[in-house]
């Protein structure tokens, strides 16, 4: 007997799903429906549906999901007792594509306090290197004057910073005209986020106000990557460093090795803005190693000139066949590569 076909609605959310593998359940249902809002009485009937194609929905519908988006799951996630649904929002990491094999780190930029001739460097390595992937670490914008610290009135104000961002993300798409560009929210980038919360909360549901229509991404074909999410490329973990909390690896005796400690796995991190490496060795005889990357902004800022900070950047080749990478953290010395 061939199977019964799809209804309209849940064909289009199997075809959103294929098109956005990465995104959490509720938040591609609340898209689905605010992009169509005939399909379904309410976000919970999409969400029913994305769950019934990832397998997430009981064990015996498990077997009528579709294969290339249900994930596994252990008998103990089911639901013998009928417990109401839950608001719980589903955490699931974003998987780079395999056709991103050269990618170039680059973490802590903190426009507009870059720093030229490091980020001019960072951006010459890439091309030399034939980089197919940018993947933007988090802190790309300071938002300097959405912090909760005492400002000082002559710097920039929001609009301009986001200006300035503008043009700095069109240089970077023009000198990497096919490769992918991944944005990754870092703790500054939360700072627009903990503002509109709190001054500006009836503002929150317009896409005006969200960072990827401040910074135009569709025009640069940029990906966003939000939520505190673990990013993976092959084996190899990308996160800012902020994840983890207050402490995080900043409390180690460099942040690579407060990374191990609160990874576990190889990972690399921005955030600290200083160049570290980190190795051990399982019981196992399997190699973990982490990395914080430096950064690419003023080594000197007015609230702590004095600090350990060092440029840096660093520049990733990903084998998707067995998932092993490898990684160049590179420190940047008055605008060189060392």
């Amino acid at each position: 007997m061939s199977p019964r076909p799809l209804s309209v609605s849940w064909a289009y959310v199997q075809t959103m799903l294929h098109k956005f593998p990465n995104t959490p359940s509720l938040t591609l249902a609340k898209k689905i429906l605010k992009e169509n809002p005939s399909l379904f009485t309410s976000v919970e009937a999409a969400r029913t549906a994305i769950r019934y194609f990832r397998g997430a929905v009981g064990k015996r519908a498990r077997k009528n999901a579709d294969p290339k988006l249900a994930r596994a799951f252990d008998e103990s996630m089911f639901n013998p007792f009928g417990l109401p649904e839950t608001d719980e929002v589903e955490y699931i990491p974003f998987i780079l594509p395999k056709r991103c094999k050269r990618i170039l780190y680059l973490s802590d930029i903190h426009i507009p306090y870059h720093n030229i001739g490091a980020l001019t460097c960072a951006l010459q390595f890439g091309l030399d290197r034939k980089a197919d992937t940018i993947f933007l670490g988090g802190d790309f914008l300071d938002f300097y004057s959405l912090s909760s610290f005492e400002k000082d009135p002559r710097k920039r104000n929001f609009k301009e910073e986001l200006e300035t961002g503008k043009e700095v993300l069109s240089i970077i798409r023009a000198q990497f005209p096919k490769a992918k560009i991944y944005y990754l929210i870092g703790n500054h980038e939360e700072r627009f986020e903990r503002y509109m919360r709190v001054k500006a909360p009836e503002l929150l549901d317009f896409d005006e106000f969200r960072i990827d229509k401040l910074l135009d991404f569709k025009t640069h074909r940029i990906e966003l990557i939000s939520g505190k999410r673990v990013t993976k490329a092959g084996k190899l973990n990308l996160v800012h460093g902020h994840e983890f909390g207050r402490g995080g690896a900043s409390s180690s005796v460099n942040p690579a090795r407060g990374l191990y400690n609160r990874a576990k796995t190889s990972t690399i991190c921005g955030h600290h803005h200083q160049t570290s490496e980190h190795n051990e060795r399982d019981l196992n005889g399997n190699m973990i190693t982490t990395w914080s990357s430096g950064c690419l902004c003023e080594l000197s800022p007015d609230y702590m000139p004095i600090n350990r900070w060092n440029h840096g950047m660093a520049f990733i080749q990903i084998d998707h066949h067995t998932g092993w990478f490898k990684v160049e953290n590179r420190r940047i010395i008055d605008g060189e590569l060392i």
